[in-house]
């Protein structure tokens, strides 16, 4: 991953799942498993994802790697994002977050967000459960990490 845009910076996240890499692979990959914790939809048009957040927001973001279950990568709103997923020995999956090319005035928001969209994954494949609050008037713009 090479960040020519931003800071020369790095954010790596990593998570443990209990669920198997297929499973985490499954929900990042899907429009139905992407709806389930990350936004409140998306839709795939050829190689670009479609995000729809609480607030309104809406971007394409082009995927750029699909290795089934191993790897996902894409570019998030203009920043390089990899998800890594190997299995760890026990059927469960250590799944690693890469972001780069952001801004130094985006550092904050990108550090915190992943975070955002990491544990409400876990809770997903791992509890079936929903994490966020699904109100407009409660989200990432009025500093909810919950939206």
């Amino acid at each position: 991953m090479s960040d020519v845009s931003g800071t020369g910076e790095v954010i790596v996240w990593r998570l443990h799942c209990a669920s198997p890499p297929e499973r985490v692979y499954e929900a990042l990959t899907t429009d139905a498993g992407r709806s389930q914790f990350w936004a409140e939809s998306t839709r795939r048009e050829g190689d670009e994802l479609w995000f729809t957040f609480i607030h309104g927001e809406v971007g394409p973001c082009p995927v750029v790697e699909e290795t089934s279950p191993s790897r996902f990568a894409l570019v998030y709103f203009g920043h390089d994002v990899s998800f890594t997923h190997e299995p760890d020995g026990s059927g469960g999956t250590d799944l690693e977050l890469r972001t780069s090319g952001f801004t130094e005035e985006d550092r904050d928001d990108v550090l915190a967000g992943w975070l955002n969209v990491l544990f409400p994954l876990k809770g997903y494949v791992d509890f079936g459960i929903d994490l966020r609050n699904h109100d407009p008037e409660r989200s990432w713009k009025q500093k909810y990490v919950d939206q």
